[in-house]
């Protein structure tokens, strides 16, 4: 994939891109802003690239911070159709980086997300040859824990961003805007435990803000691993041994909490 900045916009292009590659993209930033997210404004969209208004940067601030922590809070809060579904105006395949994701819809967040948001991953993982057969069979055994719905919230879907590392937000002089969405109907604690994965400036901040005007159940920071779970068997499919060893000491600590 080629990418092109100018003053006024980024321009990402990819001639061999699936067919939803770049219309899933617009369509979760489209989705995300909809439920009251700020992100990048999308200029065009075709199947070969993505043309979207380049977001000037700022430091990251406290009060950014906590604006950004309600944001999320509000987004989340507007919910989505199913676990598991696409944004509105994408049906079929989604992405995760350049990675496949299913739009598959559970009734339980547990079965989705074990089935469709770690064991994929995991399998890749296994042939990469950067998980074990040990670390497999402990990463199976906490997918099956999580997926007898012990830890499934008690409403429905939230309206997750997916992918939300500290790399997809971006500080700008008007707040955060999020970039790269790996969009979809899941749970509000999978993207806080990405935010505490890859770091984030005024983290705690952040979690204050969403306090503010959302609602935490008991115990979330304790299920973080819980959450971690994805985004590390995604990035031990394709970036090496040490994200395998991470993603069974998730496992481990996923068997300790529910086991």
């Amino acid at each position: 994939m080629t990418l092109r900045e100018s003053p006024d916009d980024v321009v990402k292009r990819r001639a061999d891109a699936h067919p939803n590659f770049f219309p899933a993209e617009a369509a979760g930033l489209a989705w995300l802003a909809d439920g009251g997210a700020r992100t990048a404004r999308v200029i065009e969209v075709d199947r070969e690239h993505i043309r979207l208004e380049r977001v000037p940067s700022a430091r990251p601030t406290r009060e950014a911070a906590e604006e950004f922590g309600r944001m999320l809070a509000r987004t989340h809060a507007a919910g989505a159709r199913g676990f598991g579904c696409p944004p509105d105006g994408i049906d079929g395949t989604l992405f995760i980086g350049n990675r496949t994701m299913t739009s598959t819809v559970h009734a339980s967040w547990g079965e989705f997300y074990a089935a469709e948001r770690v064991l994929p991953y995991l399998r890749v993982a296994v042939d990469a040859g950067t998980v074990t057969a040990d670390e497999a069979a402990l990463v199976e055994r906490a997918c099956a824990l999580v997926a007898s719905g012990v830890v499934d919230p008690v409403g429905g879907a939230d309206r997750v961003h997916g992918d939300l590392w500290t790399g997809n937000v971006l500080w700008s002089p008007d707040g955060v805007v999020l970039i790269d969405p790996a969009a979809h109907g899941g749970h509000r604690e999978t993207d806080l435990a990405m935010l505490a994965l890859f770091g984030c400036p005024f983290l705690t901040a952040i979690h204050d803000g969403y306090r503010d005007v959302g609602t935490l159940d008991d115990g979330w920071e304790d299920r973080t691993p819980i959450h971690q779970l994805h985004p590390l068997a995604v990035h031990a499919a394709g970036h090496g041994r040490s994200y395998g060893e991470s993603l069974a000491t998730a496992a481990a600590e996923t068997v300790r909490l529910l086991g």
